[in-house]
C-alpha cells in the first residue's frame, strides 16, 4: 500500500462515478480479457493484477466509487444535463434528476456536481483499504476484490441511503423471495449452460492446447469473468441481456481447484440461483445498489477455497 495507490484509487473512484458504475464494470471486463488472455498464453501477468483488478479499474474502486456517487446522487437529487437513460428495466434516471440511486448506468458526469465525483474517489479509496485489509492483513479465503464490492455497497445503503438492507416493499401481493416456476427453470438453465461452457472450455485450454492447471488457477477465472463483464455493454444499451459474471467465475474457481467438470457446473448453476435470491432480497424495492454478483462470488469463493485450495 502506497501514497500513490491511495491517490490513483481516488481517480478510479472518482473515474466511476463519472462514467457510471457499470460502464466502469465493463471497462473493467475490456482491460481484464487483454491482461488474462496474455497471461494464459504467457503464464506472465502484468495486466490484470495491475490495471484490470488494481487501484484504478478495479471493481472495488471503479464499480464501487460510481454506486456510492449514484446513491449520493440521488440522496441530494441533482438536476441531469443529458437526456433519459437508453433502456433497461433499471433505467431511473431522467432530465429533472437521478431518482433512484440503484441506477449504475447513468453516467453521472451530467449532474456537473464536483461532490459526486469526490464520494465516488473518497468511496474508491475506501475500496481499496478493505480491500488490503481483507487480502493482505487478514489473509482471507475468498475473492477479496468481491468481498470489498458487496461491503462497499452495504456501507453506501446504510450511510448514504434510506432503504435499509432488504428494501422497502409497497406492492400489494406477498414479496417474492426465491425464484418459482419456469424463472427458477430458466435460472437453472443460465447456469448450467455458461457452466458447460466455462468449465469445458477450460478442459480444453488445459487437455487439449497444453496450458497448465497452475496457469489457469492463475487466469482463467478472471478470464471468463472478463468476458461475461464485456456482456454487459449490452445491458447498458437496453437489451435485457442476462448478467453472468458470477457465475462464470465461480464455475471457474470451482473447475481449476477442483479439476471436476462436475464440481464446475454445479457451482455455475448454484451461482445463478443464489445471484437471483440476492437481487430479490437485497436489490429490489431500494435507493442503493448492493451489488448480487459480489455478494455470490464472495459467498461460494469462500467455499470453494476452504474446499479445495
Amino acid at each position: 500500500m502506497s501514497i500513490l495507490s491511495i491517490l490513483a484509487a481516488f481517480g478510479g473512484g472518482a473515474f466511476g462515478a463519472a462514467v457510471g458504475g457499470l460502464p466502469a464494470f465493463i471497462m473493467t471486463g475490456v482491460v481484464a480479457i487483454v491482461g488474462t488472455a496474455i497471461a494464459l498464453g504467457t503464464g506472465v501477468d502484468v495486466i490484470t493484477g495491475n490495471v484490470a483488478f488494481g487501484p484504478f479499474f478495479g471493481p472495488h474502486v471503479a464499480f464501487a466509487g460510481g454506486v456510492a456517487a449514484a446513491a449520493y446522487a440521488a440522496r441530494k437529487n441533482n438536476t441531469l444535463a443529458g437526456g433519459n437513460l437508453g433502456g433497461g428495466d433499471v433505467a431511473v434516471a431522467s432530465p429533472q434528476g437521478i431518482t433512484n440511486g440503484s441506477d449504475i448506468l447513468y453516467s453521472l458526469n451530467g449532474t456537473g456536481d464536483w461532490s459526486v465525483l469526490a464520494v465516488g474517489g473518497l468511496f474508491g479509496i475506501l475500496g481499496l483499504l478493505i480491500n488490503f485489509l481483507y487480502s493482505s492483513v487478514l489473509s482471507l479465503p475468498t475473492d477479496t476484490v468481491a468481498m470489498t464490492v458487496a461491503t462497499c455497497g452495504l456501507i453506501s445503503r446504510f450511510a448514504i441511503g434510506k432503504s435499509g438492507l432488504t428494501g422497502k416493499y409497497e406492492g400489494s401481493e406477498p414479496r417474492q423471495h426465491f425464484a418459482k416456476g419456469k424463472e427458477l427453470v430458466y435460472n437453472i438453465m443460465i447456469g448450467l449452460v455458461v457452466g458447460l461452457a466455462v468449465c469445458y472450455t477450460g478442459a480444453i485450454l488445459h487437455e487439449e492446447v497444453g496450458i497448465s492447471m497452475e496457469v489457469l488457477q492463475g487466469s482463467y477465472p478472471a478470464f471468463v469473468f472478463a468476458i461475461s463483464a464485456i456482456t454487459l455493454i449490452f445491458a447498458q444499451t437496453g437489451f435485457t441481456s442476462p448478467t453472468t459474471h458470477h457465475i462464470s467465475i465461480t464455475a471457474g474457481y470451482a473447475y481449476v481447484w477442483s479439476g471436476s467438470l462436475v464440481i464446475g457446473i454445479i457451482t455455475a448453476i448454484v451461482a445463478s440461483l443464489l445471484g437471483d435470491f440476492f437481487v430479490k432480497n437485497v436489490n429490489s424495492n431500494v435507493d442503493s445498489h448492493v451489488d448480487p454478483p459480489a455478494c455470490t462470488i464472495c459467498i461460494l469463493s469462500f467455499i470453494i477455497f476452504m474446499a479445495f485450495k
